[in-house]
């Protein structure tokens, strides 16, 4: 199965989508800010990775930015994980580079789904 980056700052957050997502059979990896995600997604090289926004330090949209910026890292799919609903987030999220957006509480068959799209995509490398 696929290999996935998960940068989320919030423990539990971060523990229970880790859990459910090794379940379901993808190698996960974890990361706790920008900067330690932008580091691993050039370590590693993943199939996918969900981006929380609100990271201490080095936020989820600069992340995105300097990911989508990577040479070996822009065709990584990124899919925002965020609380942010108010109006613009979504399309902040898009223009930081992230490919796709899903609200907390994230609805985890739906974000299965949009994860299986882009992995199968072909896009991934």
């Amino acid at each position: 199965m696929a290999k996935i980056l998960l940068v989320e700052d919030n423990e539990t957050m971060r523990n229970m989508l880790a859990r459910r997502l090794a379940r379901k059979g993808y190698e996960v990896l974890v990361a706790c800010d920008g900067r330690e995600g932008v580091a691993v997604a050039s370590r590693e090289n993943p199939a996918l990775i969900l981006m929380d926004l609100s990271l201490p330090g080095m936020d989820g949209w600069t992340a995105s930015k300097q990911i989508k910026a990577g040479q070996t890292t822009r065709h990584i799919p990124i899919i925002a994980l965020t609380a942010h609903a108010m109006r613009g987030d979504r399309e902040k999220a898009l223009e930081a580079g992230c490919d796709d957006y899903e609200i907390k509480p994230v609805d985890f068959p739906r974000l299965l789904s949009r994860m299986d799209s882009y992995i199968n995509s072909g896009a991934v490398t």
